[in-house]
């Protein structure tokens, strides 16, 4: 039994309470990286506008496919801030501190029902989302991408879809059935 777990809670030395303290308070340590992952979502915002602004002069002109491979560079680019919006929200959330939004106000209701498997399982599903659109691409531009490539992209695309699956079974057998 360890020396801790054989105390009654809060007879910790005043060393070890002080360290405590520390260690929980270095959790703010990452809110600045959440507010980075904010910036980054506001740099893809500023590339999606700026693609679409590239897209609109030539919309009447442009080939069906290229237009096709566009928007799907612009989904592409919605999916990875979408990913890094729900990394941010949740990630903050669960280790550093409660976000105080009134509940259903902001649409957010989602927030405090992310524990970090969830978000796991999400991240991993977003991941074969953006995978499958880049590979998605590729074979709509095939003629201009070599076979060896295109092999590689589905296999890296397989091994994500392979990690997805395996990180949701075990999951489900580490925690079992979870409540929608």
């Amino acid at each position: 039994m360890s020396e801790k777990s054989a105390t009654p809670a809060g007879t910790g030395t005043a060393l070890e309470r002080s360290l405590e303290k520390v260690l929980f308070a270095s959790r703010w340590l990452l809110a600045p990286i959440y507010l980075g992952l904010g910036l980054a979502i506001l740099a893809i915002a500023i590339k999606f506008f700026q693609e679409i602004f590239h897209l609109l002069p030539y919309v009447f002109g442009i080939k069906e496919a290229d237009m096709v491979l566009t928007v799907l560079g612009l989904v592409d680019l919605a999916l990875v801030a979408s990913l890094l919006l729900m990394v941010m929200l949740s990630s903050y959330e669960n280790f550093v501190s409660q976000i105080d939004i009134e509940q259903g106000k902001a649409g957010l209701d989602w927030l405090g029902k992310l524990d970090s498997g969830t978000l796991k399982i999400k991240v991993a599903a977003s991941i074969v989302a953006i995978s499958s659109i880049h590979l998605l691409r590729a074979f709509m531009n095939a003629p201009q991408v070599p076979n060896d490539k295109l092999m590689w992209y589905t296999i890296m695309h397989l091994a994500f879809v392979l990690s997805a699956l395996l990180l949701g079974i075990l999951d489900r057998i580490v925690f079992g059935k979870r409540p929608h």
